[in-house]
């Protein structure tokens, strides 16, 4: 699965529209781009400009709110200001936070500061695609048993595993709405089961989906059947609050 890389800065209309355009040009076969803005107003003629003479697409391009995509899971979120670094942070967790600095081209309105730019930009974007390249494939887990109970001793982390082994497979926004929490907890806590091995991922459209992994081996199998077995009030209101949600995307998906 491409890893998923979100861009922002203030405007969201020249600097991360530049970052966007340029990651999906030189590795978009590995990452899954997107760019937003905390005070989104619309692309700059001149940030499109000087990205088609450099033979980039420009094509899709526009200036999002940044609440409209921080409820989606990302592996990357890199500000490209100080303003959007310090209002992003606590927002688009468990998100790694990168944080680049390069001075807005906008105010001084010529092609010539637009041009270096872009060019700044992307010397950053093609060092950051060559370090994480190694990084867009799965890695093995090695279900160490000191990993995986430590990662089952949350109480959460534990009844978010036996709901999606019980369903099969769920979203982030179906575990919000069983239990009754916030996005960035549950996500933050999916990631931790995902990083010890014993979740998998799969986006359709907009949705990603977690389920269990079927790398599991076999005497982990049993240890979650017989949590799952005695264990069936940890997920029964949860189970009940998911069975009432309406429009629910793991069931019009089947």
């Amino acid at each position: 699965m491409k890893r998923r890389v979100l861009f922002v800065c203030t405007a969201n209309s020249a600097r991360s529209l530049m970052a966007e355009a340029l990651l999906r040009d030189i590795a978009g076969d590995r990452f899954e781009v997107a760019s937003a803005g905390t005070e989104p107003t619309r692309p700059h003629p001149m940030a499109l400009q000087v990205l088609e003479e450099a033979g980039i697409s420009t094509e899709g391009l526009h200036s999002k709110q940044l609440a409209d995509v921080q409820g989606q899971y990302w592996d990357y979120v890199i500000t490209l200001c100080e303003k959007a670094a310090n209002e992003c942070g606590t927002v688009c967790q468990p998100a790694q936070q990168i944080a680049w600095d390069f001075a807005d081209p906008v105010p001084a309105n010529r092609h010539a500061t637009f041009a270096l730019t872009l060019k700044e930009i992307r010397e950053r974007i093609a060092l950051f695609a060559l370090v994480h390249q190694k990084e867009t494939g799965p890695k093995p887990a090695s279900y160490d048993p000191v990993t995986v109970f430590k990662s089952l001793a949350d109480e959460f982390r534990l009844a978010a595993l036996l709901m999606i082994r019980s369903q099969g497979q769920l979203c982030v926004c179906e575990l919000t709405e069983a239990f009754e929490a916030p996005q960035p907890k549950v996500s933050r806590h999916l990631a931790t089961l995902r990083d010890a091995g014993l979740l998998a991922t799969e986006r359709r459209g907009q949705w990603i989906y977690y389920y269990l992994s079927p790398g599991i081996p076999q005497w982990l199998a049993r240890v979650l059947d017989e949590i799952a077995s005695h264990n069936g009030r940890l997920i029964e209101n949860p189970l009940a609050r998911l069975q009432a949600m309406a429009g629910r995307p793991s069931v019009q998906c089947l």
